[in-house]
Parts: C-alpha cells; structure tokens; sequence
C-alpha cells in the first residue's frame, strides 16, 4: 500500500486528489498539509509539516507557492519524494526546487493530464516538420485562475521552442505592437471567464492553411489522476533528480 501525503488537501484539487487516493486500493492518504486544518478526508491535517509524526512514500502538493518552502523542507528532512503540481513559482523557488532534486526525487510538471503531455509530443513533431509556420497558442480557463498565461501554456509553447531551429520570442500581447509580426514569434494569448477546467490550442498558420492541436480538460479529474499516476512512478525511484510527465510517457 503506498501511503501519501497530500499537500492542499482541503483545496479543490486537494480534495480530489483525495477522493482518487481513497478509492484506490494500493492507495492510502496518510496525512495532508494545508493552512485549513479541518478534518474531511479520513485522516490528520497539519498545518506545519514537521508536525507529522508518522510515516510516508510520496507526497503530493496541490497548494500554493507559498507552501513550498515547508513542503521541501519536510521532504529533503525525511527523505520523501515529492511531486509538485502547483504552478506560478518565481526562479528563486524554481533554483530551490532544483536544489532539492539533488537530496531526493522531485517530479514537477505543469499539467498532470497525460494527453496534454502527449499533446507536447505531437507539437513537436509538428514543429519540426512545418518550418515557416507561425505559431499561436491560445489558452482558457477559469474566471478564479490568478496566472496568465497558464504553465501549460508555457509548456506547449516550450515544447515547440526546442523543436526549432531558433530561439523562438514569446508574445503575450500585442496591443503595444504597432508591426507585423517577426517570423520567429510565438503567440499566446489568455481567455478567463465562467468554469472552464482548461482548453488549449495551438495553431500552426501556413500558406493557405492551418493546423490546430487542442486538447480540452472537461474535468480536474484528469490532474488529479495524473498526479497519482506521478506519485506511484516517483515512489520507485531511487536516485535523486528532477523527473516530469516525459519519464511516464516514455515509460508507456
């Protein structure tokens, strides 16, 4: 039975996180961290990591980046593997994050879903093969979402940049822009408004035609199992490092 830890636990994700551990059964939820330490999922709730006294094989973070620094600490000092699913770190919690890999396994992706991540394998090949194209992204979500553009974006966008054969520049705007676009932009733009769970499209706009790659989140449920996916993967893994949704899709 692999026993987790969920970080976030009385958030929206934390709680269906839950949900899908308890209804596993090579799953258990042995412990969550959140600020809110109300009991709702069947097991104690801390609000500072370290006063967990009891054991685990992986924890999963579905908080805050202003969690991050007791979710670490706790996992370098009890040598827990960790998978992070938060978003919107700054490059100081990023290079921390990066620290932390060198003392235990830390996976780190900014989408959980595995078809996004397959998504990010097609717009590669794609990328490769349609020089020329410009290429836009346009991301949706939630009228509650804080970031723009989404990490997920950002990682679409990533995974067209080291497909080409240049140093691609990020647009987000171009209300400022008064001329045409640079042959090596890529475009993305955010939409936010009612529940949208999330919606991407790419775009890649030829002569006289254009091909689009979307992927559509109906449910956060598709995060929620990912992560649990993440958690049984970097259970088994030994050796310090950072690992993402990659090592999973290679692993299929």
């Amino acid at each position: 039975m692999l026993k987790i830890i969920i970080s976030g636990c009385n958030g929206h994700m934390g709680k269906v996180v839950a949900g899908i551990v308890g209804e596993d059964k090579d799953t258990a939820a042995v412990a969550g961290f959140d600020i809110n330490t109300e009991k709702t999922g069947g097991f104690p709730v801390y609000a500072d990591p370290m006063e967990f006294g009891g054991t685990a094989d992986v924890l999963i973070d579905f908080s805050h980046p202003s969690a991050l620094d007791g979710i670490l600490n706790y996992c370098m000092q009890k040598k827990v593997p960790a998978v992070l699913c938060s978003t919107g770190y700054s490059d100081e919690q990023l290079q921390q994050i990066e620290d932390a890999s060198k003392v235990i396994p830390v996976f780190k992706s900014a989408n959980m879903s595995l078809g996004i991540n397959v998504v990010a394998e097609l717009l590669q090949r794609a990328a490769s093969l349609l020089k020329g194209y410009d290429v836009e992204i346009v991301e949706k979500h939630h009228n509650r979402k804080l970031d723009a553009p989404s990490g997920t974006a950002l990682l679409l966008a990533d995974a067209v940049s080291e497909a080409l054969p240049y140093e691609p520049e990020y647009v987000y705007e171009r209300q400022s822009r008064r001329q045409k676009r640079a042959e090596n932009e890529i475009g993305i733009s955010a939409v936010r408004g009612g529940t949208i769970v999330g919606i991407h499209e790419v775009s890649f706009c030829g002569p006289d035609e254009v091909i689009e790659i979307k992927h559509t989140a109906y449910s956060r449920d598709v995060f929620a199992s990912g992560a649990v996916a993440a958690a049984k993967f970097i259970a088994d893994v030994k050796q310090p490092g950072m690992y993402d949704m990659k090592d999973i899709v290679n692993k299929i």
